[in-house]
């Protein structure tokens, strides 16, 4: 049995306040309220995973926690995969919409391709800032590799936000 490593960890923005690319054209937002901003805290990180065929496979770490799962010719390898944690910031008790990708192709050095599918999130169906005028969230995604070819895979996740 073959292993081809496989380590994917999902960047998304850097770290510290990210602006909002919305804010400025958010016909949501009211006169002198304050813009949304963006916190990405902890990056989606699969850890290591390894393939025992070419015919590829998945992973899925959920938002909720619970670990990732493995499915196909992937397995695990353990070490420690960690959902993605932010924090949004605007005004206080303001309903705002956070969307996520439908899908993000990932890369890596060597020529290795998947993408990350199915994204969720932690987040109530209508969140809304606390009285401090943040929220925290979880995000999740599903990593699918369809060949055998692996390796440090990364991408960007584009996360928006803007008030409802």
């Amino acid at each position: 049995m073959a292993f081809l490593a496989l380590t994917a960890l999902m960047l998304t923005a850097p770290a510290g306040a990210q602006q909002c690319r919305l804010c400025y054209s958010d016909p949501a937002a009211k006169e002198g309220e304050p813009p949304l901003g963006i916190e990405i805290w902890a990056d989606l990180n699969f850890s290591k995973l390894a393939l025992t065929g070419r015919d590829g496979g998945s992973a899925e770490l959920p938002a909720t926690g619970g670990g990732k799962r493995t499915s196909g010719s992937m397995i695990d390898l353990g070490g420690v995969a960690v959902a993605g944690h932010g924090k949004i910031t605007g005004a206080p008790g303001r309903e705002v919409r956070v969307e996520l990708p439908t899908q993000v192709d990932m890369t890596s050095a060597d020529g290795g391709h998947a993408e990350l599918v199915g994204f969720a999130t932690d987040l109530p169906p209508h969140p809304v800032l606390n009285a401090r005028g943040e929220l925290e969230f979880n995000f999740g995604a599903r990593l699918v590799l369809r060949s055998g070819t692996g390796g440090n895979l990364r991408g960007r996740i584009p996360i928006s936000v803007d008030y409802n």
